[in-house]
């Protein structure tokens, strides 16, 4: 059986932006639907919600769902201890990420927990039948596992921004991605994104992996900020959010109505 080929990682490699959302209903149904709407991923954020990584037909569900309309699940972990990071990948998950960073040694470890062979040794990752597998029918797939596996890091603290050069220096990182909301709290300004020192952490990532070759991705806040983050570097970029999109739709639909609604 052939393995199959992360979608995601051939745009990166191909030089395209990947454009997602984030589905915070954790809805299989919605995943589908995104896949079928063009979405090239959709994130999945078990940081803030949603399921454990350890429920294991959850994640099934949302997998089957993205691999039925050919997206790719971007997830990002609660931890991203090594131990998460198997789990999710056994289930089948080529696209993790870790939250709150703080340096280059945990992301380290987090890629070499992806990797059957890393850096010219073996890597941390386990050998066995799951999911991701086929249980056993997909062939090669040891080093398709280590070709097609993204590894990322969420940039979202003073201490990710201060020990940015060594964190993109990590081999086989496979992006960054900014995060704006923390690192607002981190600096001191909690919720002022426009705020001149959170700007300027935000330039610092994204130069930093610009010029050291590695993805970066970011939030996009209205599609003025996503055509400008596009043309300036980014190669991922979320839209919003399903619950946003409903917002707007709906009470869009509240304001057009001529009826009184009462108080």
């Amino acid at each position: 059986m052939q393995t199959r080929t992360n979608g995601l990682r051939a745009r990166i490699a191909d030089g395209e932006v990947s454009l997602g959302v984030l589905d915070n209903t954790y809805s299989p149904t919605l995943v589908e639907f995104y896949g079928d709407l063009g979405l090239d991923f959709v994130w999945i954020d078990l940081e803030h919600g949603g399921p454990s990584p350890a429920d294991g037909p959850a994640l099934d569900g949302l997998l089957r769902a993205a691999e039925r309309t050919g997206t790719e699940l971007l997830v990002r972990l609660p931890t991203g201890s090594p131990a998460e990071i198997r789990k999710a990948l056994d289930a089948g998950v080529r696209n993790v990420f870790l939250p709150r960073v703080d340096g280059p040694e945990p992301v380290r470890a987090a890629v070499r927990a992806a990797r059957f062979r890393y850096e010219d040794g073996p890597g941390d990752r386990g050998l066995a039948a799951p999911r991701a597998r086929r249980w056993g029918l997909a062939d090669d797939y040891v080093a398709a596992e280590d070709r097609e596996t993204l590894v990322g890091a969420t940039v979202e603290t003073r201490a990710a921004i201060d020990a940015i050069d060594d964190i993109l220096d990590v081999p086989e990182l496979g992006f960054v991605f900014v995060g704006p909301l923390d690192l607002s709290v981190s600096l001191g300004h909690p919720g002022e994104l426009d705020h001149p020192d959170v700007q300027a952490a935000v330039e610092t990532v994204r130069a930093a992996a610009v010029d050291a070759g590695v993805p970066v991705g970011g939030l996009g806040f209205g599609m003025d900020d996503v055509n400008r983050k596009a043309a300036n570097g980014y190669d991922l970029l979320n839209l919003g959010s399903t619950t946003g999109a409903l917002r707007t739709a709906v009470s869009d639909w509240l304001d057009a109505y001529d009826g009184d609604r009462g108080s």
